[in-house]
């Protein structure tokens, strides 16, 4: 029944290994050659700077799903608000504290922010749109897998472009991805008529997106938005949908 989520969390995995070893590799040059220092950092930023920006498109394009302003607007004051009062935001970098204490000594990581901006972004990327949520209720109600492959295979590549430049975060978001995706298929028999919907899927999409975009615009050191504290918005749509 977990096949296809098992798959998909594989590939993460796989991936975050490899652009680990990349980012690894890139410190080990900057170190062993005499002035290559500022060109590793220099290297570093510029693809830091360019998923950012794959990442705002990605956000952008999700957003062109929604057909309802109300229901985003109304998805986005709400889940803010539960986000914020339950301060999502705090206690994911209280996470990264403590999975940077545990892990300095292998990886490295520059900072916290890091592995928790890796965490979420890559987060939302793989469990955000119609992929996920279908692939898993396929996996869950008639055992298809096809449609999750195919998302692993993706996944891994992606992981391998924000592993390089984010660090272990992004591996960390493949538990992420098991208990959204495992939970929809093994749940995929009560919750099919909920998310066996268009509209619903569509909605939930656009407002994930949104996020994504916040998302982009922090990595650009633009803004410092909460994204964390907005993740709830994501499945109001679920309950407005109903109703408007």
């Amino acid at each position: 029944m977990l096949t296809g989520t098992i798959v998909n969390v594989l590939a993460i995995l796989v991936g975050s290994a490899v652009g680990l070893l990349i980012k690894w590799l890139g410190t080990r040059f900057s170190t062993l050659f005499a002035g290559a220092t500022n060109t590793g950092l220099r290297l570093q930023t510029i693809i830091t700077q360019g998923a950012a920006l794959c990442v705002m498109y990605l956000g952008i394009s999700g957003c062109l799903e929604g057909e309802h302003s109300l229901i985003s607007i109304l998805s986005m004051v709400m889940g803010c608000l539960i986000g914020e009062l339950l301060d999502l935001n705090g206690r994911m970098q209280t996470l990264g504290n403590w999975v940077q204490e545990r892990t300095k000594r292998v990886f490295h990581e520059g900072g916290t922010a890091t592995i928790a901006e890796g965490f979420l972004t890559a987060s939302l990327l793989f469990c955000v749109g119609a992929m996920a949520i279908v692939g898993a209720l396929n996996d869950g109600l008639t055992g298809n897998h096809d449609m999750l492959f195919a998302k692993a295979m993706l996944d891994g590549i992606i992981s391998i472009v924000f592993a390089s430049s984010l660090g272990i975060g992004v591996a960390f978001s493949a538990v992420a991805v098991f208990l959204y995706q495992g939970s929809i298929s093994l749940l995929a028999a009560f919750l099919a008529p909920l998310l066996q919907n268009d509209t619903v899927i569509g909605e939930m999409t656009c407002v994930g997106s949104l996020l994504i975009i916040a998302l982009s615009l922090n990595m650009l050191n633009l803004t410092k938005i909460k994204v964390m504290n907005m993740v709830p918005a994501i499945f109001f749509p679920i309950l407005l949908c109903q109703f408007l």
